[in-house]
């Protein structure tokens, strides 16, 4: 994999694939900055800095959405977070498009507008096809160097991901995309003990590397909380009263077979609850697991289970952290969420937490990101990747 660092850019015309898709407001037409935004902007500074002429691609919601919308609020952000004017030109390959990038002189970066207003951006099923989409077509002759920055696209085979270096454009690894790879290298032969912590309210996410990894002898614990928690505890038979309606709304409950025989084939494996806390009308009410079932929904685990799954955590030498252990945005029901992380990060394991409600809960808490080992920037991607998947975005970089 040849990053920005192999390669000299100096009066270059470089495209480099940013993401910085961003929650939206609708009443406001605001978006907000996130941490992807600050990170592509410092890799903006860098690829400026060594004297190439930079062009940005990026997209911000999907086509029909209502936040699928310009991008000029993220080129205002880009230039205050890299300290570089980035020029927003409001056109993705037209004629303004290939007159801004001619015009560049090295040092300077424009966006382009939202590459999900091409109607082929996401047409094209395959890496090969998308050299054929009109962003390539049209933009192709005007590329000296494609770098992918953002792994948390790379799991999508579209025009502005993969097409460029389908199209032979030599491509090259970002330095958001580069430390994310690194980080995710150690985990091929992670450091054992080697714990994941699975949260959040996606089972179908989480249960799907929970198999993968035990299959193949990776993975020493697997600490189960969130909804995947409140599915386990069915899957063992435990009747979770109230809590199973959302299992079923949710679709969560098409997994249980899949957790029953992960209970039955890898016993002493999976550690799920021995306490849980209930909303009771907006208060905390914890019980031990053994008085389910009960009429209020499971909203976190127990302070008894916090404490197992703290001290199982010390002993770490490798951890996975994806989603949190409870309703965390609530305060009431914050409380595992904030000990399973606190363990984490106090913990002398490698660490890397993914998942954009991980994310916020560090920052919520006021941990200190730098006591882990790396926090991922990507969702649907690091999912994937984890499972065992081939990312197109990643295979067109070795």
């Amino acid at each position: 994999m040849k990053t920005i660092e192999n390669v000299d850019l100096k009066g270059k015309t470089v495209f480099m694939r940013a993401d910085l898709n961003s929650p939206y407001d609708e009443k406001t037409g605001k978006i907000e900055t996130n941490e992807r935004i600050k990170a592509h902007a410092q890799s903006v500074k860098q690829i400026c800095s060594k004297g190439a002429k930079l062009v940005v691609l990026a997209h911000q919601g999907r086509k029909g959405d209502p936040d699928c919308i310009s991008l000029s609020q993220h080129a205002q952000i880009l230039s205050r977070e890299s300290g570089i004017k980035v020029k927003f030109v409001d056109d993705v390959c037209g004629e303004k498009a290939k007159s801004a990038i001619n015009s560049l002189k090295p040092g300077e970066a424009i966006l382009l507008d939202n590459v999900r207003f091409l109607d082929d951006e996401t047409k094209f099923k395959t890496t090969a096809e998308n050299a054929n989409a009109q962003l390539v077509r049209e933009l192709k002759p005007l590329c000296n160097y494609f770098v992918l920055d953002a792994f948390s696209v790379a799991h999508r085979a579209q025009a502005s991901v993969v097409g460029f270096a389908a199209a032979g454009v030599p491509t090259l690894a970002g330095p958001v995309m580069a430390a994310e790879l690194r980080a995710l290298e150690k985990l091929k032969s992670p450091a054992r003990p080697a714990i994941f912590v699975f949260g959040g309210a996606k089972p179908e996410d989480s249960i799907s590397i929970l198999e993968q990894w035990l299959n193949q002898g990776k993975l020493d614990s697997a600490i189960c909380c969130g909804v995947l928690g409140t599915l386990f505890l069915e899957a063992k038979g435990i009747d979770i009263g109230a809590s199973k309606d959302f299992l079923e709304k949710s679709g969560a409950i098409n997994f249980l077979p899949t957790a029953q025989a992960l209970l039955q084939k890898y016993p002493g494996k999976i550690m799920i609850p021995t306490d849980v806390a209930l909303d009771n009308h907006g208060k905390r009410q914890e019980i031990p697991v053994s008085r389910l079932p009960s009429d209020l929904p499971i909203f976190d685990i127990g302070s008894q289970t916090a404490k197992a799954f703290s001290a199982k955590l010390a002993s770490a030498k490798t951890v996975v952290v994806n989603g949190p252990a409870g309703v965390y945005e609530k305060e009431e029901f914050s409380a595992g969420t904030r000990a399973v992380l606190t363990a984490i990060a106090n913990s002398k394991a490698f660490s890397v937490a993914g998942g954009g409600h991980t994310i916020t809960a560090i920052g919520k808490f006021g941990l200190d990101k730098k006591k882990f080992g790396y926090i991922s920037l990507s969702g649907k991607a690091l999912i994937e990747y984890l499972s065992g998947k081939e990312l197109p975005g990643v295979k067109i970089l070795s």
